[in-house]
């Protein structure tokens, strides 16, 4: 039957039948569609608003194995913390792709924790050491959350190191995540935190190098998360020149990922990238092939994990009677 109403989703319906085991098998899923071209993922749309120091981004999507369309509006406004608001907010609009029809009109926001954590989980899936029992995170904020909540599903982590430069912060993460049972060990520099770890996951918004090479122990995976737009950089750029690199899209990699700014200088070129996540996924290339290659994961988010999201978020809404229907036309 041919929808004739649009399904609004808020976050709080949304949480009632989307987690992160849900987010993991749905990335995985997205990232193996990717690697096989059965997706359509045009370039990311920025709009950059500097008296405000933010910016928005129009993501859209089709994924051919689930019939799937839309489009994510989202905006990254670092100084939304002084307003009492999240420095990134979302909508997704998934629609019909035989008619066109919106489908659904939901918050995209904690889809988009999600999904970021669970590519990172995924990442570290195929790219970690299966035995990675220690985390480091640089930075303490909202994705540090949902990228701990992912590597706890596919790891046995009886340690998480944290550092971060806003001490607030770093204290409300201790605090929620003590109470969870885990051994959290706060750390004084970020070079203490990275040194003994297994999986280290960068998410601050830092514009120079917060993680360098000698820090860095046998075997080591880093998840790059941080870097989304231009000039920003987490770590330090031989890391890239001497590890396994995987990036989850050349494009948006190279003008707004984690490769941005080496690429701008020439440190490093499209060569230099070892292999695309969903090539890994799909069996097209190796993911870690021994126990002491260090490797780095640089993730910038993709519209077809926002679109594959919404489509099963949708889908489980229908099902268990989630959400409120509106007639738009």
């Amino acid at each position: 039957m041919t929808p004739k109403q649009t399904l609004i989703l808020t976050k709080s319906d949304i949480v009632k039948i989307f987690n992160m085991r849900d987010a993991l098998a749905v990335a995985e899923q997205t990232f193996r569609s990717f690697g096989k071209g059965k997706v359509q993922m045009p370039e990311k749309t920025y709009l950059f608003i500097n008296r405000h120091r933010g910016d928005f981004r129009a993501m859209p999507a089709y994924l051919e194995d689930l019939g799937a369309a839309g489009v994510k509006w989202v905006n990254v406004h670092t100084e939304n913390y002084k307003k009492g608001l999240p420095t990134v907010m979302a909508i997704a609009i998934l629609a019909d792709a035989r008619t066109g029809f919106p489908l659904a009109v939901m918050d995209g926001t904690y889809l988009t924790n999600l999904r970021t954590g669970a590519a990172g989980g995924i990442a570290a899936k195929y790219l970690a050491r299966k035995n990675s029992h220690i985390a480091a995170l640089i930075g303490s904020g909202n994705q540090a959350h949902t990228q701990l909540a992912a590597l706890r599903l596919l790891f046995k982590i009886k340690q998480v190191n944290v550092w971060s430069s806003d001490p607030k912060s770093l204290k409300r993460f201790i605090s929620s995540h003590r109470a969870r049972g885990l051994v959290i060990k706060p750390c004084k520099t970020a070079q203490i935190c990275v040194e003994n770890a297994d999986i280290v996951v960068t998410t601050t918004p830092s514009r120079r190098p917060v993680v360098k090479w000698s820090w860095l122990q046998p075997g080591t995976h880093i998840n790059a998360i941080g870097a989304d737009a231009k000039g920003k950089e987490e770590l330090e750029p031989v890391i890239l020149r001497r590890s396994k690199l995987v990036i989850d899209d050349w494009i948006q990699s190279s003008h707004g990922g984690e490769i941005n700014v080496p690429v701008s200088k020439g440190i490093i070129t499209r060569r230099d990238v070892d292999a695309l996540l969903g090539d890994i996924v799909c069996g097209k290339k190796k993911g870690r092939t021994n126990s002491s290659e260090i490797t780095v994961f640089d993730s910038t988010g993709l519209s077809i994990q926002d679109i594959a999201s919404a489509h099963y978020i949708y889908k489980q809404a229908l099902k268990r009677r989630v959400g409120k229907f509106i007639s738009f036309f």
